[in-house]
């Protein structure tokens, strides 16, 4: 058990404005001095060389807005090659579920897989191909109003 003086709480900085951003790289530009412009805009360090690259590249009209935090791409996207070939293999084979698709594109593949098959079920769902959720009974969940039982002890 710990008490209140023991628990650390994280500090929480909120963002800088464009007018510190200025100010930090006015003050840069006319002394020269890292520290001295940080102290000035009351920034970090890590705040200024966050900043310097887009300074660089675009002057002040840069420091204006800070730009989206959202990630710009997709690590683990779908090529839309792979995603092709799977509607393709399906048009081609109405009854071949998702295990069979991802085992196709895997046996095209030198048997290295592709895709899993859950991805090819969420490929086939984007397309429309495949209803979005599975219709009630069947196997995997229970049926609506069933009480989940309770973990052993």
């Amino acid at each position: 058990m710990s008490d209140e003086s023991t628990v650390r709480k994280r500090t929480y900085f909120r963002e800088t404005t464009a007018q510190q951003r200025r100010l930090l790289f006015e003050t840069y530009e006319r002394t020269g001095d890292v520290q001295a412009a940080c102290r000035a805009a009351r920034v970090s360090v890590g705040t200024f060389y966050y900043w310097r690259a887009r300074f660089a590249a675009g002057g002040y009209p840069a420091l204006e807005s800070p730009g989206s935090h959202a990630a710009h791409h997709h690590a683990n996207a779908i090529p839309p090659a792979v995603a092709t070939r799977v509607l393709e293999l399906k048009a081609a084979h109405p009854t071949w579920g998702r295990v069979r698709i991802a085992q196709e594109l895997a046996k095209g593949n030198q048997w290295v897989p592709l895709l899993s098959p859950t991805s090819v079920q969420r490929t086939l769902q984007r397309a429309g191909v495949l209803p979005a959720q599975p219709p009630e009974g069947k196997k995997g969940g229970l049926p609506s109003g069933t009480p989940k039982r309770r973990a052993k002890r």
